[in-house]
């Protein structure tokens, strides 16, 4: 797998270090702790959560702001390379016949734990509180799950590359999701031509440009230049402009940096999500990739100090049903649409992997920690709705020990190489 494990091996401890230590803080102070989530960092400011007051509206920069619709706009970009590159290479995971049963699998993987959500909801009478919530199971923790895979399936096990397949096209989709049906505030779309525009501009003058005044010149004098003497600078420029103008339009802002991602001049092919062997391309998306890895390891500490601070007094309803929706909805769905892609359809699966090892895969790809509860925190508002929701959330890591058991009983061969 082209070297990924330190990386995920990092990056899945940092964010539950954060998490462990916001359960404990919320559950040992919690006015203390949520004192430090919605600290005021500076008042009546032009970006910030917005809030009404006789009449007139001002933004706070709170720090749950700085974390949530700020520094994770750098996590979903990270996120968002990968998917854009999965899709827009000639040899990416998502394109041709290879992709077609992982995409019709994660198809199940969203349907199956909002119909599981929806449908207890409503058998529960709760419905109308918690509806808003649907998307919140539909989330896969690539790190998370990846690291459960590994430890079940092995790493040289076929079912691995299928599991990252569907996280890419699962993260794809959920973002998706967050811009359509999760808006921040009232929408305005006109300012998304902000975005547009800075998207094009830059992509236009920093990268089309360069490449047409060095077409038969195989010394790239004129890209040369743009990478050694601008480097990254005319996309930062870009992506906060781009940010603003998701944030005005009433998109969540941590989605912000994504239509840039695509500006990017990037490689040729990809090694696969998060690959070390990446670290060595000379293009200029996975030299900012790679810069940002550590960064944004801290930004993931801060996003579970920020939102796992819930009390355990908080169960109720909605952590059922999240949980419901993921240890349930999740495998049930990959399973049944995996089998109908390589079944029904024909597609296949992956030379080495049976039915059995769909079914622990959907198992595994239930853990929805890290975009479930970022979804929680924008589907409702604080309080203790949002905070039961979370605490599903965080449950979720028991498909970890479910994929353990799962695993055991279908047989699951591991191989390491």
């Amino acid at each position: 797998m082209y070297r990924v494990w330190n990386f995920i091996t990092s990056y899945s401890l940092l964010l539950l270090a954060g998490a462990a230590v916001a359960l404990v803080w919320a559950n040992i102070d919690p006015h203390s702790y949520h004192a430090m989530v919605d600290y005021p960092l500076i008042q009546n400011f032009f970006i910030g959560a917005e809030h009404a007051a006789d009449g007139h509206i001002s933004r706070t920069l709170t720090a749950h702001f700085l974390v949530n619709d700020i520094l994770m706009a750098f996590f979903f970009a990270m996120a968002g390379k990968e998917v854009w590159e999965a899709v827009i290479l000639k040899n990416g995971e998502l394109r041709g016949h290879k992709a077609m049963t992982p995409l019709i699998a994660t198809a199940g993987g969203m349907l199956g734990p909002v119909a599981v959500y929806l449908g207890l909801a409503a058998v529960l009478g709760v419905y109308e509180t918690v509806s808003r919530g649907w998307a919140i199971p539909t989330a896969t923790d690539i790190a998370f799950s990846y690291l459960v895979g590994r430890i079940v399936f092995g790493a040289g096990h076929p079912a691995i590359r299928f599991l990252l397949l569907l996280a890419i096209a699962d993260d794809a989709a959920g973002l998706i999701i967050l811009a359509i049906f999760y808006p921040t505030g009232e929408l305005a779309p006109v300012w998304l031509l902000l975005s547009l525009g800075a998207a094009l501009l830059v992509y236009l003058l920093a990268n089309d440009l360069p490449r047409r005044l060095d077409r038969h010149n195989q010394m790239r004098p004129n890209s040369s230049w743009m990478r050694q003497k601008l480097s990254f600078w005319p996309y930062l420029v870009a992506g906060c402009l781009s940010w603003y103008g998701f944030m005005r339009a009433g998109i969540h802002p941590a989605l912000g940096l994504l239509p840039i991602v695509a500006t990017i001049p990037h490689a040729d092919r990809p090694y696969g999500i998060f690959a070390e062997a990446e670290s060595y391309l000379k293009d200029l998306l996975n030299w900012m990739q790679h810069r940002l890895k550590y960064p944004v390891e801290i930004v993931l500490f801060l996003f579970g100090l920020f939102n796992a601070g819930v009390e355990f007094s908080a169960i109720g309803a909605p952590t059922w049903l999240v949980a419901a929706g993921l240890l349930i909805g999740k495998p049930l769905g990959i399973f049944i649409m995996g089998w109908v892609g390589a079944r029904a359809l024909g597609f296949g699966l992956p030379e080495g992997m049976r039915m059995a090892d769909l079914v622990v895969l959907g198992c595994v790809a239930a853990i929805g920690f890290t975009v479930a509860l970022f979804v929680a925190s924008v589907a409702f508002p604080g309080g203790a709705v949002q905070d039961a929701a979370k605490m599903g959330a965080l449950f979720s890591f028991g498909a970890a020990f479910v994929s353990v058991i799962v695993g055991k009983l279908m047989r699951v061969e591991r191989r390491e190489f």
